[in-house]
């Protein structure tokens, strides 16, 4: 995103979904999922990096932390309002994002993991910005070039 560029606010969401066909509410709660899920897994893939010092991955998870929180966000807003419009949200929706969150990409392949999301090795988001912000609050008082 550029810096000039904001993503759009959430009442300027909601009411752009008052016109839209409930297809395409389905069809946005999808993407918006779909980018979820490559949001956590690139972090992830950055996560060894940044554990090893490298603020550039730091910084960049933490971005990713804060576009997966507007996204929540917005899938709760789209729940709304197919609530609004008298349509049920399906259940279903909600236990298939679950069982996508419980997968991991190996090698381009879904595996999945049977402990769940929080199984060892995977952090949850919060976790993981928790986990970054001790180590950066560590290295804050580190002086000099760190190669």
């Amino acid at each position: 995103m550029s810096a000039d560029s904001q993503p759009i606010n959430p009442e300027r969401f909601r009411a752009a979904l008052q016109d839209l066909p409930l297809d395409s509410l389905h069809a946005k709660v999808a993407e918006l999922r779909n980018n979820i899920g490559h949001l956590r897994s690139s972090n992830e893939q950055m996560l060894p990096f940044a554990e090893a010092g490298d603020q550039d991955c730091k910084d960049a998870m933490f971005e990713n932390l804060s576009v997966i929180g507007r996204m929540n966000e917005r899938i709760a807003i789209l729940r709304e309002e197919v609530e609004h419009r008298g349509m049920r949200w399906s259940e279903s929706e909600e236990e298939q994002a679950l069982a996508a969150q419980r997968q991991t990409r190996v090698n381009g392949e879904a595996a999945a993991q049977p402990n769940g999301p929080l199984s060892p090795g995977r952090l949850s988001d919060d976790e993981l910005r928790r986990q970054l912000e001790t180590q950066m609050a560590d290295e804050e008082g580190d002086d000099g070039v760190h190669l």
